[in-house]
């Protein structure tokens, strides 16, 4: 598994709005899965969290993360970044769910209502798959 940064082709994958699902990990040790939106900064990556979920209670008691990115026209292209949580902040004035929902969506985030808490995950390790085969150093990830 490669280690950070990732090579230029995976950093312009990452910075695309494709799909993906984060990984975390419940008290017994379980995975838990759910589908996100991202946005990938400086080799760190921002996900909004709901106040009310399962998932941030999670994090805050183990910060280990994944996070599988999946191109949004073949899902046999993808990379997945194993890291942990290195910080949890309120989201002030829904600054950083209005920044994915006009990433994802094209316009500020609805729910104006529901707290929301800010994950900055700082990325340890990296891999991905294109095609039949792992990502290599040259693979054009982004059409």
């Amino acid at each position: 598994m490669p280690s950070v940064p990732v090579p230029p082709e995976v950093d312009r994958f990452l910075r695309e709005p494709n799909p993906a699902v984060m990984g975390s990990l419940r008290s017994g040790g379980g995975p838990h899965t759910v589908a996100t939106w991202y946005d990938w900064e400086d080799g760190r990556v921002l996900i909004s969290l709901d106040d009310s979920r399962l998932r941030l209670g999670f994090i805050r008691r183990d910060p280990r993360v994944s996070l599988t990115v999946l191109s949004e026209d073949d899902w046999y292209r993808h990379v997945s970044l194993i890291g942990e949580v290195e910080e949890l902040r309120p989201d002030e004035g829904l600054a950083d769910i209005d920044r994915l929902s006009v990433r994802y969506r094209g316009r500020p985030y609805a729910n104006r209502t529901s707290p929301r808490t800010s994950a900055w995950v700082r990325v340890d390790r990296w891999h991905g798959w294109y095609g039949s085969r792992p990502v290599r150093e040259g693979d054009a990830l982004v059409g």
